[in-house]
Parts: structure tokens; sequence; C-alpha cells
């Protein structure tokens, strides 16, 4: 099954292709197909912004579309940055590390044993006859107060998995790929998939 991939995000294409790489899914990315659509995300839960953008992308390219949404979400911080991740600070100066840094800098204060946090990823597909299908992962662990590891993205320097004792930014990509909040989605999400008849049981 052709899927699109509702995102500019090379880092994701990558990680969720290696994910579903074993599933019956040819995953094409939505510039691959000529489409250049910044969905504005108005929702207030993952689940609500992960639709709209599959939504969109679905319309523009007459295909079944998948979207991810995803972020860190600190408990100290009452859920933040959460579905704001990308665009923590909202100061278009900021890039990745920059918006890591400001993280760390807003839990200084946070003690040890107090600096629980989960990455969260809803994955959503919707399909041109009306199907929508949903599934929400997520992976907790614990915010350090330095950048650890050489691989990841995002927030993946500062996020201790207590299961493996590592970084998720000193993980492989494959021991990522089998723990990561994105890989507990697209499990979930296979089995609604095989459910709805759009995957081989």
């Amino acid at each position: 099954m052709k899927v699109v991939l509702a995102s500019k995000n090379k880092h994701k294409l990558v990680e969720i292709s290696r994910i579903v790489e074993k599933l019956d899914i040819q995953l094409v990315i939505q510039s691959d197909l000529g489409v250049d659509i910044d969905v504005e995300e108005t929702g207030t839960t993952f689940e609500e912004n992960s639709f709209q953008k599959a939504e969109a992308v679905m319309k523009a390219t007459g295909l079944p579309a998948l979207a991810d949404d995803s972020g860190i979400a600190v408990d100290a911080l009452n859920g933040e940055p959460g579905i704001y991740s990308a665009r923590y600070g909202f100061d278009p100066s900021l890039d990745d590390w920059g918006r890591l840094e400001l993280l760390l800098k807003n839990m200084e204060d946070v003690p040890d044993g107090q600096r629980q946090g989960q990455f969260v990823c809803v994955i959503t597909m919707v399909t041109p006859d009306g199907q929508m299908i949903q599934a929400r992962g997520e992976a907790h662990g614990e915010i350090l107060r330095a950048p650890v590891g050489e691989n990841g993205f995002g927030y993946d320097p500062i996020f201790f998995y207590p299961p493996l004792g590592k970084g998720f930014a000193e993980l492989s990509p494959e021991q990522k790929n089998q723990v990561s909040h994105r890989a507990v989605a697209l499990k979930l999400f296979y089995e609604k998939l095989k459910e709805a008849g759009y995957a081989d049981k």
C-alpha cells in the first residue's frame, strides 16, 4: 500500500521507514509528489494536530496519508513543551539545539528525582474513502542536565531512558526503533491497520 508521509522532516521519514520496512507499506514523503503544504496546527492535542496534517495531505494527493505529531512533555513543567515542542519558545531564531537549551534552562531548578518526562507520538492515517486510523505511543524517562550522545535528533540528547540505562541519543538507530514513542505508536497503528483490513493479518 502506497502511503504519503505528511511531513517535510527527513529525519521522520528515515525513522518511520525503518520501522515499517517489514510491513506492507510503501512510504513516500509529500515533497516527492510535488506537494508543499504547511498545515496550520490549531489543535490542542497531539491527536488533533496529527489528524489535521494527515487530512490535508490526503486531500492534496488523493492517496492515504500518514501524519505523525510528536513532542516531549515534562511533568515538572505541567506537560510543556508538549504539542509546541517544535516551536518551543516561539522564537523563529531558535533551531533544534536552541529549543533544547531553552528546555534545560527552564528546568535548572528542578531537582533530581523530579525530572520525569515522556516523548509522545500520535500516528494518524486518513484514507480517501473516509477511514481514519490513529494510535498513540509514549516513551517514559527523565530529563538530563546536559546533552549526551551523538545520535538522534530534536530533544533526544537530553532524554534518559531508564530501561536501557542510556540517553536516546546514545542508542543506535536499531535500538531506538525498538523502544521509541514512534515505534510504540507504529506497532499499535499496524495492529489497527490489520483490524481495518488494510494490511495482511
